[in-house]
């Protein structure tokens, strides 16, 4: 496989989507547009907004937005001039209705994110967003929880349901570059479309994970300011945006405006520093989901458990994303396990 290093290396800014996680879903209009105006005048090709869970994830499982989630696709949209506007949707959480109505505020594009082994759940929400003029993203989360085969089994589901490109998800921080390698290189080789990458830092590789991707062919790469996100977040946006230009490849973004919007508009925006603390590190070690942290916490402090038992256990019956209530029903079984320290 020759791969031209020349090629476009498209950025995916979910500073507004993943990073939602981070501050407990609270972004307001004014954070929205001084966020979403900076990454447009950065470069940034792509700008993923919606809850943290995927438009209509606003809840009492995922946790609700301090403002309407309409209102800030509204907001993001009169904010950018360039950049195209992405909403996430995970099927059995958004529907094809609210896919209509993010559409009628102003989103171009959707990611339509099932688990690695679920695209099938995708197809009528894909073929939705082409019906409306949308740009349809397939989108498979945990993608260390299959291997490679069965990977492209699954991305060839949403190849044939009309995806644009093929996104894969390290949800849990999980994987090594060579994991990557092996899971990207086979789809590059194997499908008509382009495929992406999104990175969790819980091991501290999510730059590492991204670069490899791009190394074998990945064309779209996610990124966060300042890596906020889920867990201990994701790949951070102005590093990746540095590591790029050392190495020649062509993104189109300019460094030193990503730089500063992270520092001076995103970080003061941040509850706490995106570091690698125990939970989080447990959550890449376990492969346990990223957006369980938060909630992972809340349970250890209302059961008095140590956050890194119900991860572990969490890991072992491997829940995977959107079983968010069962981090309570664990934490439970824990405690009167005599797991309390």
């Amino acid at each position: 496989m020759s791969l031209d290093k020349n090629r476009k290396i498209h950025i995916v800014d979910t500073t507004l989507r993943d990073g939602s996680h981070a501050v407990s879903h609270s972004f307001t209009t004014e954070q929205v547009t001084a966020v979403s105006s900076g990454l447009d005048k950065a470069g940034v090709d792509i700008i993923e907004i919606s809850h943290g869970d995927g438009l209509a994830g606003s809840s009492i499982n995922y946790g609700f937005n301090k403002m309407p989630e309409m209102e800030l696709i509204k907001t993001a949209s009169r904010s950018i001039k360039n950049a195209k506007l992405a909403v996430l949707l995970l099927p059995g959480v958004g529907t094809i209705e609210d896919l209509q109505e993010a559409h009628e505020n102003g989103a171009q594009m959707v990611r339509v994110a099932t688990h690695v082994t679920e695209a099938d759940i995708a197809i009528q929400h894909l073929q939705a967003a082409q019906k409306l003029g949308m740009v349809p993203v397939g989108f498979l989360m945990l993608t260390h929880m299959a291997p490679p085969e069965k990977i492209l089994e699954q991305a060839k589901i949403f190849v044939e349901a009309g995806a644009t490109y093929v996104n894969l998800a390290d949800s849990a921080g999980y994987m090594t570059p060579e994991d990557v390698r092996a899971r990207v290189s086979l789809l590059v080789e194997h499908l008509p479309i382009p495929v992406g990458f999104h990175a969790h830092n819980n091991l501290s590789l999510a730059v590492a994970n991204s670069l490899a991707a791009v190394e074998c062919g990945a064309d779209y790469i996610d990124v966060t300011c300042r890596g906020l996100g889920a867990g201990a977040g994701n790949t951070q946006a102005e590093v990746m945006a540095g590591v790029l230009k050392r190495l020649g490849y062509s993104t189109g973004l300019d460094f030193y405006d990503y730089m500063d919007l992270a520092e001076n508009v995103v970080e003061p925006m941040m509850q706490r520093p995106q570091i690698i603390k125990s939970a989080s590190l447990m959550l890449g070690y376990a492969g346990v989901y990223s957006s369980f942290l938060l909630h992972t916490y809340r349970a250890a402090e209302k059961f008095k458990l140590n956050p890194r038992d119900i991860l572990v256990e969490l890991g072992n019956r491997g829940m995977v994303g959107g079983q968010e209530d069962m981090i309570i029903d664990v934490a439970h079984a824990l405690a009167r396990q005599g797991a309390v320290r």
